[in-house]
């Protein structure tokens, strides 16, 4: 059974290849599972087809958080991190806010350059401040 934070980063690899592949997201999940020998399970597609079913929502607080960027410069690793912390941030009441960004933080440490996993944390610290203004009224 992958842990969470396995889930997290085989969903991550997942839509990071659907920006070059894009189709038919099972086929995607089956090349990932064959191919790439990676854990495609129930949580892994439902994170996936999450993250996809809401694309431009999640893009447009993106956009709106990202003062430096525009999400068509933001390079496409550091977009589907991102999609990723703001979906379960939103979408997933088992994972608290400040999981989701540590988690994006440890992809992005792992998988993107330096510059990009300071611009990762400070889109999810703005996204994260305004969520919990909004919260506490």
């Amino acid at each position: 059974m992958p842990t969470r934070h396995e889930i997290r980063e085989t969903a991550f690899i997942i839509c990071f290849e659907e920006f070059f592949v894009g189709g038919d997201i099972e086929e995607i999940f089956e090349i990932a599972e064959s191919f790439a020998g990676l854990p495609v399970n129930k949580d892994v597609k439902k994170l996936v087809k999450g993250v996809l079913e809401k694309k431009d929502e999640l893009d447009s607080m993106i956009a709106k958080y990202s003062d430096k960027r525009t999400v068509e410069r933001i390079p496409r690793l550091d977009l589907a991190i991102l999609r990723i912390a703001i979906y379960e941030s939103l979408y997933n009441d088992r994972v608290p806010v400040n999981v989701a960004i540590s988690e994006a933080v440890l992809l992005a440490r792992a998988y993107a350059y330096n510059s990009d996993v300071s611009f990762i944390n400070g889109v999810l610290g703005s996204f994260s401040r305004d969520l919990e203004k909004k919260e506490n009224g």
